[in-house]
């Protein structure tokens, strides 16, 4: 159901041709057609459970809303009236109340706790301007499951917090993440940046490795640029933190999960109602699917040759992640043994060259100070 709907979604915004689309959620043009043709005949009940309750009726009462405005509170915990309004106006309902009078509603049903000090604060939210210019990853953090621990990985669209990955993972090291980006990149294409926290896999701008990891290193040969979040300020991933927090109040509070497939099962149903369902309070109460469409960049299932400027001094990294230029030992990075790095010069210093890995730069090297 959520592929389907998802797969829909993206035809409409004609970025990607209907080829292309097939291709990446591995389906034949007839399935294609099959899914569109169902699309046009029916309402969007056809992609997710709603209420098939007549949106009229000469018997309905202000009891009956008041029902309907329970019955979603109940069925998600942490939306306020703001977001139950705009959804029963999604819906098609007749005379819904404000959003203030939904507010009440749930204050006498005893569904609204009162505001702790220093909630409700508003802050000041920046977006880019266009979907896939940058995609913000993070792990939320671990809990326990009766088979062990799960470390849920997520990937947000920065311009409209569409959730491109909600995987329930058994770790954090490299393999399983390449293979969830991978995935992501066949269906969704290629984001121009990714920002990151500090740390495995992803690396550290501080550390002696440039912020190079074998993670970073695929990346960006694949033209995708990383970025990372100051240390010590989570605000600068704030769209992932602020999603694990709903991810928390919606998904796991008060849950026993039995095994990482029961994990993954309830992931996948709350991902559908997030993005093409929930109101976000950040997008006018649209829904993340209405502002999202794939990327136009194709994930290349074979690396790309990296290249170059000629006037660039292009080096082999050895074995132990070092360089040898213009007769000194210089440490890169394990992450890059093999391949080449390129010394730019600075313009109008003699002895100071930019070192470039692909397109990132790895720093400023004097050569009269090393």
């Amino acid at each position: 159901m959520s592929l389907r709907r998802e797969f829909v979604t993206f035809v409409q915004t004609h970025t990607v041709s209907l080829s292309e689309l097939c291709r990446r959620f591995g389906i034949s043009r007839p399935t294609a057609y099959k899914w569109l043709k169902r699309a046009a005949e029916s309402t969007q009940e056809e992609f997710a459970d709603r209420s098939r309750r007549p949106l009229t009726s000469p018997t309905r009462t202000n009891f009956a809303m008041e029902h309907e405005i329970v019955k979603l509170r109940q069925q998600h915990t942490s939306w306020g009236g703001r977001k139950i309004n705009a959804l029963l106006n999604n819906r098609g309902h007749q005379g819904v109340p404000a959003p203030s009078t939904v507010t009440h509603v749930l204050h006498r049903y005893g569904l609204i706790q009162p505001l702790q000090p220093g909630e409700g604060a508003v802050y000041q939210r920046f977006e880019h301007e266009e979907p896939n210019l940058l995609w913000q990853i993070d792990f939320k953090g671990y809990f326990e499951i009766q088979t062990g621990r799960c470390e849920p990985l997520t990937i947000l669209d920065d311009h409209s917090r569409y959730n491109i990955v909600l995987n329930a993972m058994r770790s954090t090291n490299t393999i399983p993440v390449k293979q969830a980006l991978t995935d992501a990149f066949r269906q969704y294409g290629l984001p121009w940046r990714i920002n990151a926290d500090n740390g495995q896999p992803w690396g550290s701008p501080a550390a002696r490795t440039h912020g190079i990891s074998k993670l970073t290193v695929w990346l960006l040969r694949l033209g995708v640029q990383v970025s990372f979040s100051r240390p010590g300020h989570p605000q600068t991933n704030g769209k992932e933190e602020r999603f694990h927090r709903t991810l928390k109040a919606e998904v796991l509070n008060g849950k026993n999960f039995r095994s990482l497939k029961h994990v993954q099962r309830t992931f996948d149903d709350w991902r559908l109602i997030y993005n093409h369902i929930r109101p976000h309070d950040a997008l006018d109460l649209a829904v993340p699917a209405s502002r999202y469409r794939p990327s136009i960049r194709t994930f290349p299932e074979k690396l790309p040759e990296i290249e170059y400027s000629p006037d660039d001094k292009v080096v082999q990294v050895t074995a132990n992640g070092e360089v040898r230029f213009k007769r000194r030992l210089l440490k890169v990075s394990n992450a890059l043994q093999g391949l080449p790095i390129a010394f730019r010069k600075v313009c109008g210093r003699e002895n100071e060259y930019e070192m470039y890995f692909c397109h990132h730069s790895l720093g400023r090297v004097d050569l009269e100070q090393t």
